[in-house]
C-alpha cells in the first residue's frame, strides 16, 4: 500500500530521532476494516445440489432397508 513520500524524522537535541516526533510522524491505522464483496451464487447452487443428492441417497437407503429384512 503506497502512503506517499517519506520525510526524514526530526532529530532531538542529541542527534537521535525524537520518539514523540517519530510516533506522530507516522500514525498507524488501528483496526482498519476492509470490505470484501464477493459473489457466492455458485456456492449456493452447489450446496443445494449436494443437499438434494444426499437427501435422495438417504431415501433410497431407507427404502432398500425394507427389502433386506
Amino acid at each position: 500500500m503506497y502512503t506517499g513520500p517519506v520525510t526524514p524524522a526530526a532529530t532531538g537535541g542529541g542527534g537521535t530521532p525524537s520518539t514523540t516526533t517519530a510516533i506522530a510522524a507516522s500514525p498507524r491505522p488501528v483496526g482498519r476494516a476492509e470490505s470484501i464483496s464477493a459473489d457466492y451464487t455458485h456456492v449456493v447452487s452447489d450446496l443445494r445440489r449436494i443437499g438434494l443428492l444426499a437427501g435422495s441417497l438417504i431415501v433410497i437407503l431407507v427404502a432398500l432397508s425394507f427389502f433386506i429384512k
